[in-house]
């Protein structure tokens, strides 16, 4: 199953917020940085078994672009040039139901590589 296609994807906030809404009613604002560090491409989550990059210093990224791929998914293209993200229906739901425990997670993972940096 692919997912539910959203309703609307809307950039707003100057580019940085895409507002995902949904039949069922539910609605996200997803902002870019997060968008960007939970990219699903392979540069960010890695090739096979390989880690992907852990991406750092993306507070002011925006959104130049929602592209759609067929019936099932859009590419985001930012402005620090990173477009090889394809994400799902499926998955911007994902991110938008599991945002709070998907960011702390994330927060957690750079300060583990901040913590690393200074041994």
């Amino acid at each position: 199953m692919q997912g539910e296609a959203p309703l609307e994807l809307r950039l707003r906030g100057k580019r940085r917020i895409l507002r995902v809404s949904f039949a069922d009613g539910a609605a996200f604002d997803l902002n870019a940085e997060y968008l960007r560090v939970k990219s699903p491409s392979a540069e960010v989550r890695g090739h096979g078994r390989g880690g992907g990059e852990l991406p750092l210093g993306k507070s002011e990224v925006r959104v130049t672009a929602v592209e759609p791929v067929g019936q099932y998914a859009v590419r985001l293209v930012f402005d620090d040039g990173h477009d090889s993200g394809i994400y799902s229906w499926k998955y911007l739901r994902e991110l938008g139901e599991f945002r709070d425990e998907y960011w702390a997670g994330y927060l957690k993972e750079v300060a583990a590589a901040k913590s690393d940096a200074s041994r």
